[in-house]
């Protein structure tokens, strides 16, 4: 098991209770992953059913691989205009 630790923005720092967490997942992990631990935790059932997370700085897809050390953050909605 490794440490990813997740950066939290807006709506979803208040309803994990944090702006970053640390989660434990095996290697190799995936976006997807990640998603399910973070709902798995109190308050986390309320994220979208496919939440914008970008790693190191790029949106990232459900089955992309992520790493130990990568930079990652739980983004909120966004909107055009």
């Amino acid at each position: 098991m490794n440490g990813y630790r997740v950066q939290l923005l807006a709506r979803y720092a208040e309803l994990l209770g944090a702006e970053e967490l640390a989660v434990d997942l095996p290697t190799p992990a995936t976006v997807s992953m990640l998603t399910d631990a973070l709902r798995a935790l109190p308050g986390g059932s309320a994220l979208p059913a496919q939440p914008v997370l970008a790693r190191n700085l790029r949106i990232a897809a459900p089955g992309d691989l992520i790493e130990p050390g990568d930079a990652l953050a739980l983004l909120p909605p966004l909107a055009g205009g």
